[in-house]
């Protein structure tokens, strides 16, 4: 069997929108979806465990995946910690012929388009921005200064929207869960 790179759909959306929360619904609700996990070298957040949520890794094991071409894709994300996709994982589910989902941030986004036009590139955006602003802020997980370099980093991600084949807005999580499905045609 080939890879159908069209049942891949790519989430971005600012950070606090949902993202997290809509991945997890969904991974709830729909487990044969094959959910990619993220290499990062940030610190886990409180609840976040290591190869469910993210792939904690350190800088020189970043370095390692670089050099040896395990990501898709990678960035440095809000001008502080590195993010990528591990390929082999999302290409053995693609060539299996599940549903993928990768969830990346605009720049990923550009590099997942550059190499597979044929997914299906999905925003995820707040119902507004003051909404954005009140969920970063209870969320609590980043001090002052972090917040303001992810809403810097979300004014250009929400002027790339357009960039994008869909757009969902997360007013609800169930609703916006339940266009994904439609989307990945479960």
């Amino acid at each position: 069997m080939g890879i159908d790179t069209s049942r891949l759909v790519v989430l971005s959306g600012p950070s606090a929108v949902g993202k997290g929360t809509v991945m997890n619904r969904l991974r709830e609700v729909h487990p044969e979806v094959f959910i990619s996990v993220s290499a990062t070298t940030r610190r886990p957040r409180p609840g976040e465990q290591d190869g469910v949520h993210y792939l904690f890794v350190s800088e020189a094991e970043f370095d390692e995946l670089i050099a040896s071409g395990a990501l898709l894709e990678w960035a440095i994300v809000h001008g502080a910690h590195r993010y990528g996709t591990p390929r082999q994982p999302l290409l053995d589910a693609l060539e299996a012929g599940r549903p993928a989902i990768l969830e990346v941030d605009l720049q990923g986004a550009r590099q997942v388009r550059a190499s597979w036009p044929e997914a299906r590139f999905v925003f995820l955006a707040p119902p507004t921005w003051e909404e954005l602003l009140r969920r970063q802020q209870v969320r609590g997980t980043e001090d002052v200064a972090e917040q303001q370099r992810r809403m810097q980093t979300a004014q250009q991600e929400m002027a790339a929207q357009g960039e994008f084949d869909h757009t969902i807005v997360n007013r609800d999580v169930e609703q916006a869960v339940q266009e994904l499905v439609d989307l990945l045609h479960l």
